[in-house]
C-alpha cells in the first residue's frame, strides 16, 4: 500500500505526465499535488474539477444509477487529457486523483491503467 505522496510521485511517473492531484471533493481542497512545473495550477483544478465530480454524482442519483460507481471521467483537450478517479476504498472515499497529461507524450490506455493500479494500492 502506498501513501498518498508516494502515490503523486508513481502518477507523475506515467508517460506524458503535466500535473497530479489529490482532491477532497467535500471541500475542493487538494491534499496534495505534483506538476512538472508548467503553468497548471493544479489548486484551481482542484476546485473546478470538485464541481464536475459533485455535478455526476449528481446526476447519477437522479438516474438511479446506485449500483455504479465512477471509474474515471476523461476530459480530452486539444493538447492534454485530463483524467479523474475517483478513490474506492474505504479511507478514500470522498476523495479523487486528478492526473493532467500532455496529449501528444501520453498513450491514454496506459495511462488509465496506470492510475488505475495507483488508486488501488493508495492508503490515505
Amino acid at each position: 500500500m502506498a501513501n498518498p505522496e508516494t502515490a503523486l510521485k508513481e502518477a507523475m511517473a506515467i508517460e506524458g505526465a503535466i500535473g497530479v492531484a489529490l482532491v477532497d471533493y467535500g471541500s475542493g481542497m487538494a491534499l496534495g499535488a505534483l506538476s512538472d512545473g508548467g503553468d497548471l495550477d493544479l489548486n484551481v483544478a482542484a476546485a473546478g474539477n470538485t464541481d464536475l465530480v459533485r455535478a455526476k454524482m449528481r446526476t447519477m442519483e437522479m438516474l438511479n444509477l446506485h449500483d455504479n460507481e465512477i471509474e474515471d471521467i476523461l476530459i480530452t483537450l486539444t493538447s492534454q487529457y485530463h483524467l479523474i478517479r475517483p478513490l474506492t476504498t474505504t479511507t478514500g472515499r470522498g476523495l479523487f486523483l486528478y492526473l493532467a497529461l500532455s496529449r501528444t507524450r501520453a498513450n491514454l490506455a496506459m495511462a488509465r491503467h496506470q492510475l488505475r493500479r495507483i488508486e488501488a494500492g493508495l492508503e490515505v
